[in-house]
């Protein structure tokens, strides 16, 4: 099966790594030009366009930032439909709008290709050692003859329903991530200033009903004051807007998921839009007027 990969950023270059030392014959193509040589130096080959890596390939996956990226590398210049060929499935892993994922759907099948969407959930740490969270949309058939590929970058693989079935799930996912963090972080200002010691604390809950994987992931960096991004702000506040456009669609209110996202805008202003979310603990520190760190 040869194999296409466009977006090779903090998760997408270990995705496509991984594909590339299990076997299978990749191309690849990104802007960053350091990004891509990295890949070919596994054995990749190099993509000039979304146009050229569609013809080389049967399946191609996209990870990318947003559903503008999304959009120009299907159906912009040297765009992914411009590909001469039998038909294609697409595999797009970018964490967008369900809307935006169901239009592409329509306009692909147009041009005689599948779409499956497929976000990812792990962080950078899982995308390199192939133990990621796959909440996948598409039909059956697609699905059953491409999850030989999920199943070298992921270790939980769902097929949740039809197409814009894996972008929704993904969003569920970013409101209950995002918030933990949020709460996390509500936590730690509140022993921090209460001058307790914070990693014993830490260990105090971590067995009980508010132990969680975000807890155990964030926890170490936050003592560390390490803000070097897994998953960067700006692009979570994205997904918290994405959130907040689909809610409005279905005439909800979350207003945990708006509170969250005001305070990534606010952070974002302050320029730390490219610090992990773990960040978010910097919000309370602002308000709070103090760092948190363990002196104990």
């Amino acid at each position: 099966m040869r194999v296409g990969f466009i977006g090779l950023g903090i998760m997408g270059k270990p995705m496509a790594s991984n594909l590339v030392n299990a076997g299978y014959n990749l191309t690849v193509f990104d802007l960053n030009k350091k990004a891509m040589d990295d890949v070919i130096k596994l054995g990749a080959s190099e993509g000039l366009h979304a146009t050229h890596v569609a013809e080389e390939s049967d399946v191609i996956f996209t990870m990318l930032p947003k559903g503008d990226h999304v959009k120009s590398v299907l159906f912009g210049e040297n765009g992914i439909v411009e590909a001469r060929g039998s038909s294609k499935i697409i595999i797009d892993m970018s964490s967008i709008s369900p809307v935006d994922t169901r239009d592409f759907n329509e306009k692909l099948n147009n041009h005689g290709f599948s779409l499956i969407d497929a976000p990812v959930s792990g962080g950078e740490p899982r995308a390199i050692n192939g133990t990621l969270s796959f909440m996948v949309g598409g039909n059956e058939h697609d699905f059953q003859n491409i999850k030989s590929l999920f199943d070298v970058m992921g270790e939980n693989i769902v097929l949740v329903g039809d197409v814009g079935s894996g972008t929704t799930a993904k969003l569920a996912n970013q409101v209950m991530v995002n918030v933990n963090i949020a709460a996390m972080s509500e936590a730690f200002i509140l022993a921090a200033k209460s001058d307790i010691d914070l990693e014993k604390m830490y260990k105090a809950v971590r067995g009980g009903l508010a132990g969680s994987a975000v807890l155990d992931a964030k926890t170490p960096l936050l003592l560390e004051r390490n803000f070097v991004a897994g998953g960067r702000i700006d692009i979570n506040a994205k997904d918290l807007t994405n959130v907040m456009g689909t809610a409005e669609e279905l005439d909800l209110d979350l207003p945990l998921s708006r509170q969250v996202l005001e305070m990534y805008q606010d952070l974002i202003s302050d320029g730390k839009g490219s610090d992990d979310h773990g960040g978010l603990i910097q919000y309370y520190e602002k308000l709070a007027r103090m760092e948190v760190k363990n002196d104990k």
